[in-house]
């Protein structure tokens, strides 16, 4: 952690009483209610997963560039997301964009094991780095995430950070009954966040939001 300034310095104070104030303002004040996922967001370092120059906005209200033409998530929607997969402490979860690997350690953080792959090779790893660096137990995978990751299946839930055009349908196949899927569909200009749950086998829809994610690469842009 001292590798992040989060202790025993001025510039680690400021970056705590920030990410409180981000939880206050951002998350429980657009109704996020779930003392879990309030509590990861508390105490995840999100500064950590960004580049040190951005330090400075780490905590602001909006997504921030991490390299490759990628970004990491607004924090509302990470807690959204959180919220949305309806995890608890045990379950399993297969996250499609490790990307930074911010999301991959809120959900750690709620004692949840996640399974995270990444196709971008570099992203991977400085993302294994930061959360090994962090302690947070997350198993990360450089791999195409229209195929999800079996090896691991069956998931209590799965969590898209990437937009396809249409949903893998691999992934309801590693979705356990019951389960839930929460991933941004559509063009950039004209994505909806949904949240489905599996029920015999078939995906029913629970709730959306509009939202603009990177687009998902990989095999899945062949559809």
């Amino acid at each position: 952690m001292s590798d992040f300034i989060e202790h025993g310095s001025s510039t680690g104070e400021m970056l705590v009483r920030e990410r409180h104030r981000m939880v206050e303002t951002q998350i429980e004040g657009r109704q996020i209610t779930n003392p879990a996922v309030l509590r990861a967001m508390r105490r995840v370092p999100r500064h950590a997963f960004v580049p040190t120059s951005l330090w400075g906005q780490a905590y602001r209200d909006g997504p921030l560039p991490i390299g490759h033409g990628q970004t990491i998530s607004q924090p509302y929607i990470v807690a959204y997301m959180t919220d949305a997969l309806s995890v608890h402490c045990g379950h399993k979860v297969l996250e499609v964009g490790c990307g930074s690997g911010y999301q991959a350690a809120v959900l750690a953080d709620m004692g949840v094991e996640v399974h995270s792959v990444e196709i971008i090779p570099d992203l991977e790893k400085l993302a294994s780095q930061t959360l090994a660096q962090l302690g947070y137990p997350v198993h990360t995978h450089i791999a195409d995430g229209t195929f999800g990751w079996p090896d691991g299946a069956p998931y209590d839930g799965i969590i898209v950070t990437a937009a396809p055009q249409i949903v893998p349908g691999l992934l309801l196949e590693q979705l356990r009954e019951n389960g839930r899927l929460v991933i941004p569909v559509g063009p950039i200009f004209n994505q909806q966040l949904n949240v489905f749950q599996k029920r015999a086998g078939q995906l029913t829809l629970k709730d959306t939001l509009a939202v603009r994610f990177v687009p998902m690469t990989g095999k899945i842009q062949e559809h």
